[in-house]
Order: C-alpha cells, then sequence, then structure tokens
C-alpha cells in the first residue's frame, strides 16, 4: 500500500514528523543528495519525479516530492535537512543517488547561492517550458488553489506591482518568506536563462541539465535517457511515462498571448545562448 496516496492527511502529518525528528538524530548517517531538481513550476516536474522513481538507483526524500529546506525552510539548518533522506547501508561510502525535487528553488533569490554553499559538488536539473503557455498553466493553478482571484489580464498588469516589492524585501531580509513572490510571479517565473545562470557560473555548465518539457512529453525514453547519462547511471528495465497534473483550460485570448509572446522574446533568446539551440518551442 502507497501510504502517500492511501492515508488520512493527519496520519501522513504525524508520520512526517516522526521520520524527521528521527531523521534529524541520525543525519550523519543518512545519504546527502546527489542532485536537485530545481523546477521549474508547471513544467512537468511532477511527471519526471515519478518516472525518476522507477530507477532502482535512485531514491527520494521521504513523505514527499520535495523538502523546500533551500527555500522556505532553510532556517531549521543542515541537519533537519538531512533527516529527510535515507539511511546508508552500514559499512558503505556510496549508495543510490538521492534528490529532492523543489519546484521554489530555481525561483527564490537565496536558494542557489545556498545550494551551492551546502552541497558543492550537488548537480542541478532544470525543467522548462514554453513560457507563455507556463505563464497561464501557473495562473489557472493559482486560481484553483485560491491563491489568486483576478482575471489573468489583471494578474498580469498587476504583477510588478505586486512582487517587486516583495522581491526587494526578500533580498533585504533573507528570512523574510512572500507567498505573494511565490504565486503570483506568471511571467517572471518563465525568465528562464537569469534563474539557470547562478547555478551554471557556480557549478559549471557540466553540473546543470536542461530538459524542456515538450521535448520530454514527446518523446520521453529519449530525454529520461539523456538524462540518466548526465547522472552517470545506466537504463534499468522498462520506465513507465504517465502525464500527473495536466488539466483542461479555457483557450487563452490571442492578444495576451501575442503580448506574452513579446515580452519573453529577449528571455528565450538568452536561454537558447545557455542551451546552444533553440528552445522546443520556437521551431
Amino acid at each position: 500500500m502507497n501510504l502517500r496516496k492511501s492515508a488520512p492527511l493527519e496520519l501522513k502529518q504525524v508520520g512526517r514528523r516522526a521520520s524527521v525528528a528521527v531523521g534529524k538524530a541520525t543525519a550523519g548517517a543518512r545519504i546527502e543528495p546527489s542532485f536537485l531538481l530545481v523546477g521549474g513550476q508547471r513544467c512537468g516536474t511532477t511527471s519526471l519525479y515519478r518516472a525518476l522513481l522507477q530507477h532502482p538507483s535512485i531514491v527520494s526524500a521521504t513523505f514527499h516530492k520535495g523538502v523546500n529546506y533551500f527555500d522556505v525552510n532553510y532556517e531549521r539548518g543542515p541537519r533537519w535537512y538531512r533527516g529527510h533522506f535515507p539511511l546508508r547501508r552500514p559499512g558503505t561510502t556510496t549508495g543510490p543517488l538521492a534528490f529532492d525535487a523543489s519546484g521554489y528553488y530555481m525561483f527564490h533569490p537565496h536558494a542557489p547561492r545556498r545550494i551551492v554553499h551546502d552541497l558543492p559538488d550537488v548537480k542541478i536539473v532544470a525543467m522548462v517550458r514554453d513560457p507563455v503557455e507556463r505563464a497561464y498553466s501557473a495562473y489557472q493553478h493559482e486560481l484553483m488553489r485560491g491563491f489568486e482571484t483576478e482575471q489573468f489580464a489583471t494578474a498580469l498588469e498587476l504583477e510588478d506591482d505586486r512582487v517587486l516589492p516583495e522581491l526587494e524585501r526578500m533580498l533585504n531580509d533573507e528570512s523574510y518568506q512572500s507567498s505573494t513572490h511565490r504565486h503570483q510571479a506568471y511571467r517572471r517565473r518563465g525568465e528562464y536563462a537569469q534563474q539557470l545562470q547562478p547555478f551554471i557560473s557556480a557549478l559549471g555548465p557540466t553540473h546543470v541539465f536542461v530538459m524542456e518539457s515538450e521535448r520530454f512529453f514527446e518523446d520521453p525514453q529519449h530525454e529520461y535517457a539523456r538524462l540518466l547519462q548526465f547522472l552517470r547511471l545506466a537504463e534499468v528495465g522498462t520506465t513507465r511515462f504517465d502525464r500527473y497534473n495536466a488539466r483542461a483550460r479555457s483557450p487563452l485570448d490571442e492578444g495576451l498571448r501575442q503580448e506574452l509572446r513579446d515580452h519573453f522574446a529577449s528571455h528565450d533568446d538568452a536561454l537558447a545562448g545557455l542551451l546552444g539551440r533553440q528552445p522546443r518551442w520556437r521551431l
């Protein structure tokens, strides 16, 4: 039985608290994450996460997809973070690759620096998607969850006034957390190059893998094989690729679509420079 799917929420929360408490006490004996799936939001990370979990040499944090340590839980400390991962087998120094899939890491202003400081050898995996489609998908997602109440056009008009003061406060006070920055940055979260650059600059391009969700869903086996090669893992058995969190939605207004396409043009150019190719949505 899958505890994540079947247990009542209260039982899951109790189990998670107990697991973290035990994990924190045994943090030194636990696996350190080898790679992080850092985002982006509404780019297919859940589908990739589920595929990765099928590999016998990959393990995730316990009880949940993402720990959200380097963004909103950093004050809890490294032992709290390490406590979320499985124990190493006694007498071994190597084992499965552990990973954390937290979609806010890519966009949070302090997360890249924290990650590089705490995990200097970590590999970064990022998914990107047509930023126009991503923005509208994120809006629908936040609307459904109650983090948004405005029409999409209005939310776009309000974005800078909403988000920029919050970003400034976050930059000035590292402990400050902003729901607005996390949930209402529809354009900014699609400006991928400036989010990826800190990881590439600090870790080097060989430690950063960028996957376009369009390519993944068109040919998941090929893209998954590329990722395993990046992680230096062999393909084992048959992997099932399912699509998670896809939702029907009303069509995007064509005028807004063009406005967004114009906005993202320079950002897509910058991303193409990082990738060494045009992103799939431009072909």
